[in-house]
């Protein structure tokens, strides 16, 4: 048979037998993808396309599976992630979770061979989540790979007016920055706002007396001089050590005030990061 994904009906119709297809899963000549699909030896994007040939037409890939089509994915899932459109009936799928939408996915792409939202819907969605510390690293991604832009995430949130938690995507989409390096960051930069301290620039450069960009900090104010710094190293070689202090010298004799966080702070202790940077705006 000529390669490709088949149902077991399919095999059956042409012209195999139930113990032919059998010993064709036993010698690996074929593999079983998903409940009832056959085809190649599996790879992910195999798997996905055979979860799909078991899903009425209408379902698209969307939320954690939509952002990783796209290119963004921030937090991963193990399981695949379906918009399915309200009152339409599917199949109970291990490791399939169903999203039931009121609001059609407009204008599906087709990626690694199964529809897909369009990764604006992808990340509103995924930004009206109760997990709000991850959704505003994806929102972040999502700009940075240029997976859709600013306007494009506006006008998407616009069309889940009056749906669940679209006030708290809103607010997150207008604070979503392209600068930000890894997930840390973005939620370092979450928890001062929230916080009430002004939102802090992502990746801020610190320049010499000629202009010249020197050092890169993860965030900072720059008119109050003050740095930030996210340590997700767990052990410093004796070179990179040396390379940071000569950095934290500089730094600190040309008036930067910089703290530096670890990921017991960032998620265990939160108020001490706040009151850190707020004295420091008192100061």
């Amino acid at each position: 048979m000529a390669e490709g994904l088949y149902r077991y009906p399919e095999l059956i119709s042409a012209g195999l037998s139930r113990e032919q297809v059998r010993r064709r899963v036993d010698t690996e000549r074929m593999h079983r993808l998903s409940r009832g699909v056959y085809g190649r030896p599996a790879d992910r994007g195999e798997q996905l396309k055979a979860i799909f040939r078991r899903l009425p037409d209408g379902v698209v890939a969307g939320f954690h599976t939509g952002a990783r089509l796209h290119g963004f994915e921030a937090a991963p899932s193990d399981d695949v992630h379906v918009i399915v459109p309200a009152g339409l009936v599917v199949p109970r799928i291990r490791g399939v979770v169903t999203h039931e939408s009121v609001l059609p996915v407009q204008q599906p792409v087709l990626l690694e061979g199964v529809p897909c939202a369009p990764a604006a819907r992808c990340a509103v969605d995924l930004a009206r989540s109760p997990h709000r510390m991850n959704a505003l690293p994806l929102l972040d991604r999502c700009l940075r790979v240029g997976a859709c832009r600013p306007d494009q995430l506006r006008a998407e949130v616009t069309r889940h007016a009056r749906l669940r938690a679209v006030c708290q995507a809103r607010r997150l989409i207008d604070l979503a920055d392209p600068r930000a390096e890894c997930p840390q960051e973005s939620q370092l930069r979450l928890l001062l706002i929230d916080g009430g301290l002004p939102a802090p620039d992502p990746q801020l450069w610190v320049r010499d007396a000629d202009g010249i960009p020197l050092y890169r900090l993860d965030l900072g104010y720059r008119k109050r001089r003050i740095g930030i710094e996210y340590d997700g190293r767990s052990h410093l070689d004796r070179e990179r050590l040396r390379r940071d202090r000569s950095r934290m010298n500089w730094l600190a004799a040309h008036g930067w005030r910089m703290r530096y966080f670890t990921d017991l702070d960032l998620y265990r202790r939160p108020a001490y990061i706040i009151s850190t940077i707020a004295a420091l705006f008192a100061a």
